[in-house]
């Protein structure tokens, strides 16, 4: 468990596992959607479907999944905190009010966990009194507010022997139900879940008899249907896939120059995918980019290692160096401050600070031989800082 010690939310997650197993759910009948904050950890813990929301919008993702589904024998859960679920209460509303086929579990310590401990929409004032808090406003009754809005099944429940029963009473329920479970927090609350019991809400539970909600289907075109594709232009001499990662800084061109080299591959008769991560400041820190090029269909389009690795600079490498393998081929721009055994080229020398990665992926081009710099040279023929990148490409030949 990712959680700190003695924290609730791993009862809570362990209580959800053993609700579904009861219930007879295989690993791909189920769906997590998971929230920010603490509550937003149990993402790896489940060996299921899992996708991960931002701050109180899994509600909303849940609803999409759960419609786009539309079947009585697949599950989607919904996690989050009483952060999560105060910040986007209008998904909660909204997703009880349709009675949409799906379960939301609010694990409910009464505060933000990750920031720092402050005092969430569902915090009493029992509590906010302990805390010493200034807010003096009355908390959301989110089990309440859900069945007034039409949720099929809510409940609230404080002991931990029950999460397993009550979760399983809720995920049987066809139609929306939202199950709070108190969750003590170690490290802003108290250490004791006994003393815990003293600042929580009574228990309660209601239902509605509602049908379920479900989106119309209608026939639609495809939106890809009239966008004209990439013929292919160029050969290629590879053998199978490739993954091929770039690392370097914000504001150095590692995404769009890895988008070039996806669209290059095409353009050489290869499948190509193209993922890129970089933090939210955007403006600074590692900008990293991993390009997957193929013979086959790539139905998968994440690295768990690097055939060939680009780095333009230490915030790259720091990011990614757990992802070279010993077969990583690995080329390293010589003004980056590394110390490693990996082979160092005058990228940013020749291709400058905004042209490094685009001058890296040339030259690996063309020493592997996998397809000609030239198809990164037709991508680039209409873009608007068309002479630059093309310099940028051919600054390779100066390496």
């Amino acid at each position: 468990m990712p959680f700190c010690p003695g924290c609730g939310h791993g009862i809570s997650t362990r209580s959800i596992s053993e609700a579904l197993e009861q219930l007879g759910y295989g690993t791909k009948d189920v769906s997590i959607v998971s929230d920010i904050g603490c509550a937003g950890l149990v993402d790896p813990l489940f060996a299921t479907h899992s996708i991960h929301g931002l701050h109180g919008r899994s509600p909303a993702l849940g609803v999409g999944v759960s419609l786009g589904i539309d079947n009585s024998k697949k599950k989607t859960i919904v996690i989050q905190g009483d952060g999560g679920a105060t910040i986007g209460l209008q998904h909660i509303l909204e997703a009880a009010r349709r009675n949409i086929d799906m379960t939301l579990v609010v694990f409910n310590n009464m505060l933000f966990g990750m920031t720092g401990g402050q005092m969430s929409g569902l915090s009493t004032n029992e509590f906010k009194d302990y805390k010493q808090s200034a807010d003096e406003a009355d908390p959301y009754d989110v089990v309440q507010l859900a069945h007034t809005a039409g949720a099929a099944y809510t409940r609230r429940v404080n002991h931990i022997a029950n999460f397993t029963p009550a979760l399983k009473e809720a995920i049987a329920t066809p139609g929306f139900s939202l199950v709070e479970l108190a969750s003590l927090c170690t490290s802003y609350a108290m250490k004791k879940v006994s003393e815990y019991q003293e600042y929580i809400v009574e228990e309660e539970k209601f239902l509605n008899d509602r049908p379920v909600g479900h989106l119309p289907l209608r026939q639609t075109k495809p939106l890809i249907e009239n966008m004209k594709g990439l013929d292919t232009l160029f050969g290629n001499n590879l053998n199978g896939r490739i993954g091929v990662l770039i690392a370097g800084s914000a504001g150095g061109g590692v995404q769009s120059a890895a988008q070039q080299l996806a669209q290059a591959g095409i353009l050489a008769g290869l499948h190509s995918t193209m993922k890129g991560e970089y933090p939210i400041t955007v403006g600074t820190g590692f900008s990293i980019a991993e390009v997957i090029l193929s013979k086959d269909p790539i139905h998968y389009t994440g690295l768990e290692k690097s055939d060939v690795a680009l780095i333009i600079t230490e915030d790259g490498f720091k990011k990614v160096k757990d992802l070279l393998a010993p077969q990583t081929k690995v080329w390293i721009d010589d003004k980056a401050e590394i110390e490693s055994n990996y082979t160092q080229k005058g990228f940013s020398k020749a291709g400058g600070k905004k042209g490094a990665a685009l001058s890296a992926i040339a030259y690996w081009l063309n020493e592997s031989g996998v397809f000609s710099p030239d198809a990164l040279l037709k991508v680039v023929e209409n873009h608007k800082y068309a002479t630059e990148l093309q310099e940028a490409i051919n600054s390779y030949k100066k390496v």
